[in-house]
């Protein structure tokens, strides 16, 4: 046990019991400091009430899911809505983890897994998260300001309406900053099922956007796209 894990407070949601205590029994004896919740609506109070380093949450809970919640703590202002998330998807559900990636989560475990590995995978998310520098509040793209907790964007400070999509988009677009974004990574956040088509729909999303950040849309300075993989926001 190190003194970084006894410092770090995770939140386990998870609907099943056995799992709920296990997860927090293993965790607990890692170090960390555990609290649990067993369903979202639970989970809403706590964030509202407690700080925590990272988030272990269930996709398939009754009531709200695992990803209502992960989309409504990334509309959350400040440090608050960027605590990272690890979320538990089903084994056979690949569409689960690429929409959970596209909402913001960090990383996900199908289930059945072993606790090891679901430590192993905590570990390596506050790892990156201690290394990274803070994300910025605003993003600044020539003539216009986005800014990340209220997804308003303006262009010379006058507001410009953006859709919930693309709110989405440019949200997940502006965290990766200067990184690549693959295009299944993105078809969650642009509103649309990870399906076939659903790059094609991304690429509309994009090209809606461009027309509202780019001087010259044709020939984009700051949503560029790249070749094979996806799109890329290079801010100021």
């Amino acid at each position: 046990m190190t003194d970084r894990a006894t410092q770090r407070h995770l939140l386990v949601v998870d609907d099943d019991d056995r799992i709920r205590e296990l997860l927090k029994q293993y965790l607990s004896r890692a170090g960390f400091r555990v609290t649990t919740a067993a369903d979202a609506a639970t989970a809403r109070r706590l964030l509202a009430a407690l700080d925590f380093d990272l988030l272990v949450l269930d996709v398939m809970m009754p009531g709200e899911d695992g990803f209502s919640l992960t989309r409504w703590l990334r509309t959350r202002a400040g440090e608050a809505g960027l605590a990272p998330v690890l979320i538990l998807t089903a084994k056979d559900r690949p569409l689960e983890r690429i929409e959970g990636l596209s909402l913001g989560a960090d990383d996900y475990l199908a289930k059945p897994f072993e606790p090891k590995e679901l430590l192993l995978r905590v570990e390596a998310i506050l790892r990156r998260v201690a290394v990274m520098p803070p994300s910025p509040r605003e993003i600044r793209l020539g003539h216009c300001r986005f800014d990340m907790a209220r997804g308003e964007l303006t262009a010379n400070g006058a507001p410009m309406r953006l859709t919930e999509a693309e709110t989405r988009l440019l949200r997940k677009l502006a965290r990766a900053a200067h990184a690549a974004v693959e295009r299944s990574a993105l078809a969650g956040a642009g509103g649309v099922n990870a399906n076939l088509g659903a790059g094609r729909a991304v690429d509309i999303q994009v090209t809606r956007l461009r027309r509202k950040i780019e001087i010259d849309p044709a020939n984009p300075r700051y949503l560029k796209t790249v070749r094979g993989r996806g799109y890329m926001l290079v801010p100021d």
